[in-house]
């Protein structure tokens, strides 16, 4: 077995791990088959998991950062972390952040305060804030994210555009991760005509039969070697496209699952992050350009 094949194998299992199709002891159980020894296997899934004390790229001191606390129009208690820019230049929008199934940690808090400084006041929601918030511990987390009631997490999100929108009193588009992806189109599908954009990266799709629902324009970020979730992206922006719906796909070659994701560095492709943020950037400023005046 190459180190290629290894590597890729160990990414494999452990994506099927962290989304729930092999337990534990399964997981180290065959990442011990496959390294060689527990030891080597532990060595392994270090390099593949997230690090969160690699996650600061934009340092706190470069945006406004707070805890945002509100009831949602349910009674139900939401927080989430808003940045927004030192900077008083003009604002056009802003942006709701969904979190992977890790939930709110330090990754999320950087990729907001990026947004901010991309001139873009960011609220990512904690999904788990109405249970007590996320846990310290990441699979404490996913355990806790795969219990969410999906159909009330949408509401709450459509709850934290409702809130970002009012107080920034600018359009809101969203974006999310993984997990977050799924969310982004969960709400691109509800909420549509309260989104400017949706910008799901690697998240699973809805029934495409919910395409036509979808009114903002979506642009998808799609990683090459991700099976799992390009066998329902790719049809529902199909069925986006059929609709007559503004889709852009874009699926990076020969990257893995949470490529974006600079905080593990098997999977993380740097080329790709960056290409992939540069045209996020780029669609939100001209889904948040303002129309221009007919004579």
């Amino acid at each position: 077995m190459t180190d290629d094949t290894l590597r890729q194998d160990a990414i494999g299992l452990y994506d099927r791990f962290t989304h729930g199709e092999l337990d534990r002891r399964a997981f180290m159980a065959r990442m011990t088959a496959l390294a060689g020894s527990a030891a080597a296997a532990s060595a392994l899934i270090a390099t593949i998991r997230a690090d969160d004390a690699l996650a600061q790229t934009v340092p706190e001191a470069r945006v406004q950062a707070e805890t945002a606390r509100w009831t949602s129009t349910g009674g139900r208690k939401l927080s989430g972390y808003l940045a927004r820019p030192l900077t008083r230049r003009t604002i056009n929008g802003a942006v709701l952040v969904v979190h992977e199934n890790r939930g709110l940690n330090e990754h999320i808090r950087d990729v907001a305060r990026r947004l901010a400084v991309a001139g873009y006041p960011a609220l990512a929601l904690d999904f788990l804030s109405p249970s007590g918030g996320t846990p310290a511990d990441e699979n404490g987390a996913r355990e806790a994210i795969g219990k969410l009631d999906l159909a009330q997490s949408t509401r709450d999100g459509i709850d934290a555009l409702r809130w970002l929108r009012t107080k920034e009193k600018v359009p809101v588009a969203v974006t999310g991760f993984c997990w977050g992806g799924a969310m982004t189109l969960r709400l691109a599908v509800d909420a549509s005509e309260s989104i400017a954009a949706a910008i799901p990266f690697y998240g699973p799709a809805p029934d495409p039969a919910h395409a036509a629902r979808v009114s903002a324009p979506v642009m998808l970020h799609l990683a090459g070697l991700d099976e799992r979730v390009n066998k329902t992206a790719l049809p529902f922006a199909a069925a986006l496209k059929a609709a007559g719906r503004t889709v852009t796909v874009y699926t990076y070659a020969g990257v893995n699952h949470a490529f974006h994701n600079d905080t593990s560095a098997e999977r993380h492709d740097a080329k790709a992050a960056k290409l992939a943020w540069s045209r996020t950037l780029e669609f939100l400023e001209k889904s948040f350009a303002p129309e221009p005046i007919m004579s």
